[in-house]
């Protein structure tokens, strides 16, 4: 299959157009940029055509280039795993991702920095492959690193404006905190299996850990430490949302088919382990239906577009691993695929607004934009259906699954399905929220706004009706049981988490199933409507509940303060430890020492040199007194 020039593809980009970038000029860069992912793709495809093709129970193929650290028993080869996990991943990355490069050559297509864009873009992807395809955490640790190098060169990448440095900065640093988790893994996992080659670590695991041994609860908290910093959950989700300072193409890619979605993998992935610990899936599941609802209730406020979209995302993700949590591994892998659908559109079609806005990012200075712009409000208005779970959209069949899984199955609870149940109608009002305030609410453009408003070009448009046609019919590859589906997708990834005891949603109690699944369709077009009636019918319905429950909205407008407190408790004291050790212990401390030696040195010398007078009489004078004194010494001692 050659699976290694799936990744390799992208990086060979990034070396020809370092190399031959000026030769070419722009559109030498772009066609090369996209070119080598459109083939990442189709030779993705291939090898997953084949991957299907093969008659066993477990298809898997998995192919060793070479030895990259042999230590005695111990081995890592550069090797690449294709499974059905990996090959949902393989493609959802590359296919999203040649979309966001064709989207970019329009919206980039005046920024100085274009080439650099396209070098940063395709390093990015290659990254991420390199994280999906590894069949070790080793060789993904690699790709896991890659990708967060990648987000802090494009989330800074104007990075003249201090602003965005920061939001680099801060990804780049929140991020760490998430690998070291990551780290602490690997070396458990090392230490008690010897391997981290995912399949040896699995097959052993099986057989060294039993249930509830505190040994696979360490590991596998650390891994979700991991996930936790790169997938932006609570604690670690405040880099996410002001990753928005980048370029709204790596918005795109960044949340829809690159780094967020590493940390839900790796999860999935390590399935075998976590369903050895029971304790850590719970804290998993708890995790994600708290940063669901928290990230849900701060989007209801947010007047900047991209932000809106951020939280949404933290949100979105919550609901993957609430599903993960469960034990329900293969609903969690379909929402990641159903997501990057319709939040690639969402982000790119918010790009596609501020186009034609001039960069404008406030939904209260828009309005009445759908005449203006009618691709991009007909592609966003499918993605906004599906993102909200609206029967018969991607979205819909996806959240169903994970809702169902939260309720009944093995590692479900009632309380985690209520979270789930509240941020959906949530998410739908929210989303709606941004569609109308953005493309339907009276206008609030100037005149001059008006005459330059404007739909996007071609090369941006294309990737949002591609992506549009996905969000409405991607779900359909998992129609569930009770609806009358085979779940097809679901059973693809059974091989995989079959190795788990898979604990996804039980599908017997069927009148349950639909009671439920009608209960959050009403709560859904209600959301909307409740929207409607707020944003478009009586816009002062909004202002008179903020002004009534004041500090309700000033919380919640302030994202529950998270930045503020760890800037208290975090970031002020470890600045002023800083400052303390480097005026105390460094520059008195280990300076003083320095310079107190060289100036002791200093003054010894020049005492020294008032003997060196430079006349002879005085040197044979302290030759005569130095004899005189040595002679007495000999004759009086």
């Amino acid at each position: 299959m050659d699976l290694w020039l799936i990744p390799a593809l992208p990086l060979i980009g990034v070396v020809l157009n370092l190399t031959f970038g000026k030769l070419w000029g722009r559109n030498g860069t772009a066609v090369v940029a996209c070119s080598v992912v459109g083939v990442a793709f189709i030779w993705a495809v291939r090898a997953v055509m084949q991957l299907t093709q093969m008659a066993s129970e477990q298809p898997m193929v998995e192919e060793v280039l070479f030895t990259w650290l042999p230590a005695g028993n111990f081995q890592i080869d550069v090797a690449f795993l294709l499974d059905p996990l990996s090959s949902v991943m393989v493609l959802v990355v590359t296919g999203v991702s040649f979309l966001i490069h064709v989207y970019s050559i329009g919206y980039m297509h005046h920024d100085a920095g274009f080439k650099r864009f396209f070098l940063y873009l395709n390093l990015f992807v290659g990254m991420m492959l390199i994280l999906v395809l590894g069949n070790s955490y080793a060789l993904a640790f690699i790709g896991w690193e890659g990708v967060g190098l990648c987000s802090y060169l494009l989330i800074g990448f104007w990075y003249e404006d201090k602003v965005n440095s920061d939001a680099g900065k801060k990804a780049f640093i929140v991020n760490r905190i998430g690998d070291l988790g990551f780290i602490l893994a690997m070396l458990l996992l090392f230490r008690e299996l010897g391997t981290l080659n995912f399949q040896e670590v699995f097959t052993r695991a099986e057989a060294t850990f039993t249930l509830h041994d505190p040994r696979v609860f360490w590991i596998t908290l650390l891994i979700f430490v991991g996930a936790v910093g790169k997938s932006a959950q609570i604690p670690l989700f405040v880099w996410l949302p002001d990753a928005m300072a980048g370029p709204t193409p790596v918005s795109a890619l960044i949340h829809a088919a690159t780094m967020v979605t590493a940390g839900v993998y790796m999860v999935a992935r390590s399935s075998v382990l976590y369903m050895l610990s029971p304790t850590t899936m719970m804290i998993v599941a708890s995790i994600g239906a708290l940063t669901a609802l928290v990230a849900a209730t701060i989007a209801v406020t947010q007047n900047d577009i991209k932000k809106v979209l951020a939280y949404s995302t933290v949100s979105q993700l919550g609901y993957m691993f609430l599903a993960v949590g469960v034990g329900a591994f293969g609903a969690g892998v379909f929402h990641l695929m159903t997501h990057a659908f319709f939040k690639g559109l969402l982000f790119l079609g918010a790009g596609s607004v501020m186009h034609a806005m001039g960069d404008e990012q406030d939904m209260r200075k828009m309005g009445d934009l759908g005449r203006h712009l009618p691709a991009t409000f007909l592609t966003m208005f499918a993605a906004t259906l599906a993102i909200s779970g609206v029967p018969l959209f991607a979205g819909f069949f996806s959240k169903d699954q994970i809702l169902w899984a939260a309720f009944s199955g093995e590692h479900g609870h009632i309380a985690l399905w209520a979270v789930g149940f509240l941020g959906a109608g949530l998410t739908a009002f929210y989303m709606f929220r941004l569609l109308f305030m953005t493309f339907v609410a009276p206008s609030n453009l100037s005149e001059e706004q008006r005459q330059k408003v404007h739909e996007s070009p071609r090369v941006m448009t294309l990737p949002l009706m591609v992506l549009g046609v996905l969000s409405v019919i991607g779900g359909y590859i998992g129609v569930p049981e009770f609806l009358g589906g085979a779940n097809r997708f679901i059973h693809f990834l059974d091989p995989v988490f079959n190795l788990a005891g898979h604990g996804g949603a039980h599908h017997d109690e069927v009148v349950m199933e639909w009671l439920l699944t009608g209960l959050s369709t009403v709560m859904v077009f209600g959301a909307i409507g409740l929207s409607y009636l707020c944003y478009v019918k009586n816009p002062d319905i909004p202002k008179n509940i903020a002004a009534r429950l004041t500090g309700l909205y000033t919380l919640l407008l302030n994202k529950y303060y998270f930045d503020e407190l760890y800037n208290a408790v975090i970031v002020q004291p470890l600045m002023q430890f800083s400052n303390w050790l480097w005026k105390v212990v460094d520059a008195l401390g280990i300076d003083g020492a320095a310079n107190g030696i060289a100036a002791l040195a200093q003054s010894t010398g020049r005492r020294l040199r008032l003997v060196q007078t430079g006349y002879v009489q005085s040197y044979a004078l302290s030759v005569i007194i130095g004899a005189v004194l040595i002679v007495g010494y000999w004759l009086f001692a």
